[in-house]
């Protein structure tokens, strides 16, 4: 999986910011898309404190290796995916955390069959795809495009 294309898509939907901000949620968050929690240091920062370019790569390269990792149990065979599958679910995890992603029941099962189309659709139907629609409507086309025969 190339890791620096999956960075610069995750960077572009979650943003990059040097400074502790309070995301759409309220949750305390810095880099790209880093919860912080108590076992960051950053977690005595006031927000609007500023890290280091090197400190938000770092956070991301944890952060990015969790969500892989999560992907490698939610899904059957997530290695065996086409890598753009398997960028599309990370995306969704980074974004979700896997506790959450996991509750797409039907969305998992037609990912581990391979109904690429079907499960673009049934990824929509979703209270995420709700939140965050431009999000979702652009991974359930790439989603979709997989489906298609070339």
């Amino acid at each position: 999986m190339n890791i620096e294309q999956l960075r610069k898509e995750i960077e572009a939907d979650e943003g990059r910011r040097n400074d502790q901000y309070l995301c759409s949620e309220g949750h305390r968050t810095v880099g790209i898309g880093h919860l912080v929690t108590l076992k960051d240091p950053e977690y005595y920062d006031e927000i609007g404190d500023k890290i280091s370019d090197e400190r938000v790569n770092e956070l991301f390269e944890q952060d990015i290796q969790v969500t892989i990792a999560d992907c490698r149990i939610i899904f059957d065979n997530f290695d065996g995916m086409p890598e753009e599958a398997q960028h599309i679910f990370a995306n969704m995890c980074f974004q979700l955390g896997r506790p959450r992603l996991s509750k797409f029941k039907r969305s998992i099962q037609l990912a581990n069959d391979g109904h690429w189309l079907d499960c673009s659709d049934e990824i929509l139907d979703s209270r995420w795809a709700k939140q965050t629609p431009e999000r979702a409507e652009r991974l359930s086309v790439r989603l979709a495009a997989l489906g298609v025969p070339s």
